[in-house]
């Protein structure tokens, strides 16, 4: 099945709103076990949470759109922009 990134940006001083919703995207990302391939957030210079960064398995690109537009975060408004690109690993552990 091919693999695709999903990259999600945080709205600037966001932090706030991901920490409220983190807890029902953790529980809606554990239901999701078939399509993630490996998953985490993006973090800024701080260290901060400053994004969601997937790599998923999914038939096409409207099937990755359908997964985001699902994910708790999304549902809050917390992304600026959402990046969505296949992708092929070639080194390192598999995915």
């Amino acid at each position: 099945m091919p693999l695709y990134m999903l990259a999600c940006f945080d709205k600037a001083d966001s932090l706030d709103l991901r920490m409220a919703t983190r807890e029902a995207h953790l529980a809606w990302a554990r239901d999701q076990h078939g399509k993630i391939r490996r998953a985490g957030p993006m973090l800024d210079d701080a260290d901060q949470m400053a994004g969601s960064l997937f790599f998923l398995e999914a038939e096409t690109e409207a099937e990755v759109r359908a997964f985001n537009a699902e994910d708790p975060y999304t549902k809050a408004g917390l992304f600026d922009r959402v990046e969505i690109k296949r992708f092929r690993a070639t080194l390192g552990d598999p995915l």
